[in-house]
């Protein structure tokens, strides 16, 4: 068993002088400092297993506006119970309120970021455990905050329980087998965006009033299950962006009051089943899936759409593929019968194009939306239809009833 020191620093003022770094520095390996109320000098550097916590409230570890706050640069590293402020601004410099480079088995556990350019940065790092954390940045216009979370290269994370708040984003990129669960991220431009990926579970999260809630792009083999993503704001106002990538799962989720609930872009020369839309609820957004270009590859079963203004969107003129297995989704534009009472419609769901594809593939005409005269070629291009409709999609066993 390691030998543990317990080091006690007390203080109830300003510290005009970096007590905290003389006492890391003169501690023990696996040593534990206690924190005592008060504020304490930034921009320290930890090179040795410690963990340091704060006792009372209002421990604050107060940087000085120019670099970032805490270093770390050694496995086996945690902190604890710390408000964590005033990094520096500079872009180029990322700017943090926590640095993480090169370590494993560190843990960040119920402490705030406060006014910090970047909140906390993961570079390489592994085995590491972010809990319990309420982290914002500082309060520029939103593309020029920095990301709550910065992790890049790192692998086999948990990211569990924080409240990330008006920030730019949490970005992963080459960052696998990490599980982001039980967090809620609000007011942020891309909450959740997930990079050149593989083998991540985003479980149990609250996405609300950000931009865009999760983004995904040329990510593999993730799940994205139990999560509540609603009220995506401002120009873009979408729940999920899938561009690319393979073998995603979304299951369980709820996506509702987003201008656009789930966005796909497929890849052109994609080849077998790519992403699987499974059990969702997707009510009440503008759009429930807009489709870029081709809608291919695509197991979409059992989600119930319902109270959305348009249901399909496609950007471009592409013939619906056979390569999609689609059934069993509940739709509340959903025409047919159900004469053997087996809650399955008689016959399939289709979602054509009519008049209303002038105005998919033409943004300005958007603002014509519902108008009479829209509504009025609408009806009658289904009635009589003088050009050929577009069919979008077909599921060949829409369920009748929620």
């Amino acid at each position: 068993m390691k030998k543990l020191i317990l080091i006690f620093l007390i203080f109830n003022s300003f510290l005009y002088s970096n007590t905290l770094q003389k006492a890391i520095d003169n501690a023990s390996a696996y040593s534990t400092i206690k924190l005592s109320t008060g504020i304490f000098l930034g921009k320290i550097t930890i090179n040795k297993p410690i963990t340091i916590i704060g006792i009372d409230k209002n421990v604050i570890i107060k940087g000085n506006n120019t670099g970032t706050v805490i270093t770390i640069n050694s496995s086996d590293v945690t902190l604890k119970n710390l408000i964590i402020t005033d990094s520096g601004n500079r872009m180029d410099q990322l700017d943090s309120g926590i640095l993480m480079e090169k370590v494993k088995n560190v843990k960040i556990d119920n402490c705030k970021i406060l006014n910090s350019l970047y909140g906390l940065k993961m570079y390489m790092t592994e085995n590491s455990i972010i809990s319990n954390n309420y982290i914002t940045s500082q309060e520029n216009e939103i593309g020029l905050r920095g990301d709550a979370l910065k992790i890049w290269y790192s692998n086999n994370n948990i990211i569990d329980n924080n409240t990330i708040d008006k920030s730019r984003d949490v970005t992963l990129t080459y960052a696998n087998n990490n599980k982001l669960l039980n967090n809620t991220f609000l007011n942020n431009r891309f909450a959740t965006h997930l990079s050149l990926s593989k083998n991540n579970l985003l479980q149990n999260n609250i996405y609300k009033y950000n931009s865009v809630s999760i983004l995904a792009m040329g990510i593999h083999d993730t799940n994205i299950v139990n999560n509540r993503i609603t009220s995506s704001k401002g120009a873009a106002g979408i729940g999920l962006v899938i561009k690319g990538g393979s073998n995603l799962l979304f299951e369980n989720n709820t996506v509702s009051y987003n201008g656009k609930g789930l966005y796909l872009d497929t890849k052109y020369k994609e080849l077998g089943m790519q992403r699987y839309i499974k059990n969702n609820t997707i009510s009440y957004n503008g759009e429930a899936l807009h489709f870029h270009i081709s809608i291919k590859n695509n197991t979409i079963t059992n989600n119930k759409i319902f109270g959305n203004i348009e249901d399909i969107v496609q950007n471009a003129n592409v013939t619906y593929l056979e390569t999609n297995i689609i059934e069993y989704n509940y739709w509340d534009r959903y025409a047919g019968f159900d004469i053997n009472g087996d809650n399955i419609g008689d016959t399939s769901h289709k979602v054509f194009q009519y008049a209303d594809q002038i105005w998919h593939n033409n943004n300005k005409l958007k603002f014509f939306y519902a108008s009479p005269i829209l509504t009025l070629m609408n009806f009658v291009s289904k009635l009589a239809p003088f050009v050929e409709p577009i069919m979008m999609i077909e599921d060949k066993k829409p369920i009748m009833n929620l």
